[in-house]
Parts: structure tokens; C-alpha cells; sequence
């Protein structure tokens, strides 16, 4: 078990600008695809290789290369909010002018998810772990709210290294049509929504904003019963990409998917 003032000075030394990987799920994922990691701890070392063993056996040798084994304490001055598996990690976030010229390469083979002013972190983070479920090339938010905050990391698993995640202003939306979800747009079941489509969702307080609505091509609605006010963000999200896939050649990749993680 390494020293705790060793690794917190390694922590420490690479805490500044990189994305924190909270829990077994966030790390195997994010090395599935590629995140460059530089430091990863665990509680109980044993326990999270036997895990991966189980559940992860492709990133099994690559784990039991990275992860040191820390103490409870040690592992909560680490990290802000433990998690129920006991692992932590450092990654290097992605270069954002590779994922710029990805989101405005054409033509695209599925859709890009646009967030406008998104407030809720974990929603934000459904919405990648959705967007990297289904292939879309990626998913950007306007205003505020940082994609790669820690919390919105957690809420996608991890699943920002396996597509593109950037914030940008309404005027640097990637290119393609638009097609913003709104309660007065026309019935999303009779629009074929094509692999460049830009898809737009507003807050579930607010919708969309003026800026967005103005650049918007065509406005979707989804089918909802009277009288219920609005679906979550990452479930009116989820439909829409089901839409998407069920009418494109693309499409989503197979059906491979396993129980909800945490």
C-alpha cells in the first residue's frame, strides 16, 4: 500500500486540469476507450481487479498495471464524494480542437446532441452516457454549465471519452440542420431525422432559448399525454435518438447492452 503523502502529492501534481473518474465503472469505460490515465486508486485492490475480472476482463491487465491500493482515509481526501466501490482515477481530458474538427466534419454518420443551457448536472450526464450508447457523434452544451465537471463525468459513467463532449455558443453549433425539441413543434413520429441532424433540447424549466429557437430549422415535439408538463431531459433525449436509430441505415450500434451500472 503506497504512503498516503505520496500519493497525494501525485494526486496533487495532476488534480489541476484533469477529469476525475469517480467509481470502477467511470475508470473501465474511460480506459475502454482510450482516456489516457495516468493514476488510479483503489480501496481494496483485490476486490476491484476480481470485479473487473467479472465484469470488465478486457481492461483486467491494464487495471491491475495501474491501480494502487490506498486506505479508507487516504482515498476520501482524495476525492470529493466517495464512491460505493472505492475507486478513484486521473484522466487527461481529450484534445478539444481534435473534438472540434470531429463535430464539424461532414458528412457525419449520426446525429449531434446540443444541450441549451443545461442546469442539472446528472442530467447532463445521462444525456453522454446516452449519446455515447447510442454512436451519436457527441454531445454539446451552450451556456454555463462545464460538460466535463466532475459530477456530470460521474453521471455518464465515464462514457465522455467514447464520444465527443464540448461546450460552445449558439453561433458555433457544429453544422447540419437543427431540429430543437419544443412542446409546439410539429409530431416528431412523422419526421425522419437524418445522420447530420443537430438535436437540440432545452432546460426542463425553461426550453429553449430565443437564440437557439431562431437557429432552428424545424421544432419536434414528442408525443406526450395532456395535462403532464415535460419528460426529463435525458428521457425526451433517449426517445429522440430511438427515433433517429430506428430510421437510419446507421443507426445504433446492436443491441449488446447490460444492466444499468452505477
Amino acid at each position: 500500500m503506497t504512503a498516503f503523502p505520496d500519493i497525494t502529492r501525485a494526486w496533487r501534481s495532476l488534480a489541476d486540469g484533469a477529469v476525475l473518474l469517480d467509481g470502477f465503472h467511470a475508470l473501465k469505460h474511460a480506459l475502454r476507450f482510450g482516456a489516457a490515465v495516468p493514476l488510479a486508486v483503489a480501496t481494496d485492490r483485490a476486490a476491484t481487479l476480481a470485479l473487473a475480472e467479472e465484469l470488465a476482463p478486457d481492461v483486467g491487465a491494464v487495471l491491475d498495471g495501474l491501480l494502487t491500493e490506498v486506505d479508507e482515509a487516504a482515498y476520501r481526501q482524495l476525492v470529493p464524494r466517495p464512491h460505493p466501490t472505492g475507486v478513484a482515477a486521473l484522466a487527461e481530458r481529450p484534445d478539444r480542437e481534435a473534438a472540434l474538427r470531429t463535430l464539424d466534419a461532414l458528412p457525419r454518420t449520426a446525429p449531434v446532441v446540443v444541450l441549451d443551457q443545461p442546469r442539472n448536472l446528472g442530467n447532463a450526464g445521462a444525456v453522454v452516457r446516452l449519446a455515447a450508447g447510442f454512436g451519436a457523434t457527441g454531445v454539446v452544451t451552450t451556456g454555463p454549465l462545464d460538460p466535463w465537471h466532475p459530477n456530470v463525468v460521474r453521471g455518464g459513467a465515464g462514457l465522455h471519452f467514447a464520444t465527443v463532449v464540448e461546450r460552445l455558443d449558439v453561433p458555433d453549433l457544429p453544422p447540419g440542420p437543427v431540429f430543437a425539441l419544443d412542446a409546439e413543434g410539429e409530431d416528431i413520429r412523422g419526421v425522419r431525422l437524418p445522420d447530420d441532424a443537430v438535436l437540440a433540447f432545452g432546460s426542463e424549466r425553461s426550453g429553449l432559448t430565443p437564440e437557439l429557437r431562431d437557429r432552428a430549422d424545424r421544432l419536434l415535439s414528442l408525443p406526450m399525454r395532456p395535462q403532464v408538463s415535460s419528460y426529463n431531459l435525458a428521457t425526451s433525449v433517449a426517445m429522440t435518438l430511438y427515433h433517429w436509430s430506428s430510421q437510419s441505415p446507421a443507426g445504433a450500434p446492436a443491441a449488446t447492452g447490460t444492466p444499468a451500472e452505477d
